[in-house]
């Protein structure tokens, strides 16, 4: 079975090779770990984010950065796309954000490839058949600090390798780095949202493509975190491949999956996240998903469609 951790590691290599002209920094930390700062203490670049993106989905995925030629007065902004011919394993086996480090003071939402090696959430990997078995680890770390020798020892620790072979990527929220990554989650939206609300089993998904638009950099955190969501909430583009069997309704899957078919849609991101006292699981997790959703069922051929692309909604997040 392939490895995230491999595939993704061809794509780290790069980004170290080319760190000055990438933006990044390379830091290499007493216990042999290797930490790539991709916005913490420097600016990082568009083909940073699109590479941080794919290592975040274990390199199984197409990665890029389309720029809108359209000069009308509908709402055009640069847009992250995704491919990927094993949407289950490169969203939900990497890229989902299922592993919060905590270690000391130090805390950051843990993605990418080392999950499917610490196996972080174990139910997630039974659910979708699949676990690493690499001797090298890979996370990506959504911070505004770079982890210490300490982190990098416990990721080792949790996925069983070598310090000195656990590689950490890490960009805050709010950097460019950050908003890139985020709207680059586009696909692992629904796919989550298939899964943990819908028990939709997303092995069926063949192949899936995605774009969302990204947001806007904000130094403010809390802030930054409201708009980044946004940009997929209402404004991401999903298109799943599905092969249906006689028990689904793919036509209902289509009307539940967009982020629209939740109860709290209707405000940005951040005034639903400050109803709830900043606490994630007060929310609607139906809310995390594309703002449109087109299947394509590949036993029938018939095309199902579902949800919208709100822009003025997205102007009202974005400040517009």
């Amino acid at each position: 079975m392939v490895s995230v951790n491999l595939e993704a590691k061809k794509t780290v290599d790069l980004m170290i090779e080319n760190a000055d002209d990438l933006n990044i920094a390379v830091h290499k930390l007493e216990n042999g770990s290797t930490v790539i700062d991709a916005g913490v203490n420097v600016a990082g670049s568009f083909k940073a984010g699109e590479l941080y993106t794919k290592v975040c989905l274990g390199g199984l995925a197409e990665v890029g950065i389309s720029i809108p030629g359209d000069l009308s007065e509908n709402f055009a902004i640069p847009s992250v796309k995704i491919k990927t011919h094993q949407p289950a394993i490169s969203t939900l086996g990497s890229q989902k954000a299922g592993w919060s480090v905590s270690v000391g003071d130090y805390f950051a939402l843990g993605s990418g490839p080392a999950r499917a090696l610490a196996l972080k959430p174990e139910e997630t990997y039974e659910e979708i058949g699949y676990m690493d078995e690499a001797d090298l680890a890979i996370i990506t770390l959504e911070s505004d600090q770079l982890p210490g020798a300490d982190v990098m020892d416990y990721v080792a620790k949790e996925c069983k390798v070598a310090p000195d072979n656990v590689y950490a990527l890490v960009a805050p929220t709010s950097s460019l780095v950050g908003s890139i990554q985020i709207a680059g989650r586009v696909i692992e939206n629904g796919t989550y949202k298939m899964l943990e609300a819908l028990h939709f089993d997303v092995n069926k998904v063949k192949h899936a493509a995605g774009i969302a638009p990204i947001a806007p950099v904000d130094p403010d955190g809390m802030k930054a975190m409201g708009k980044t969501n946004d940009a997929v909430l209402f404004g991401g583009r999903t298109y799943y491949y599905i092969e249906s069997e006689t028990k689904d309704n793919l036509k209902e899957l289509a009307e539940k999956l967009p982020s629209s078919a939740a109860d709290g849609y209707g405000k940005p991101f951040y005034d639903v996240f400050k109803e709830a006292n900043f606490d994630f699981f007060q929310i609607d997790k139906g809310m995390f998903a594309p703002a449109e959703v087109v299947i394509n069922d590949l036993t029938t051929g018939e095309l199902f469609r579902g949800g919208y692309v709100n822009v003025e909604l997205l102007k009202k997040s974005f400040g517009l």
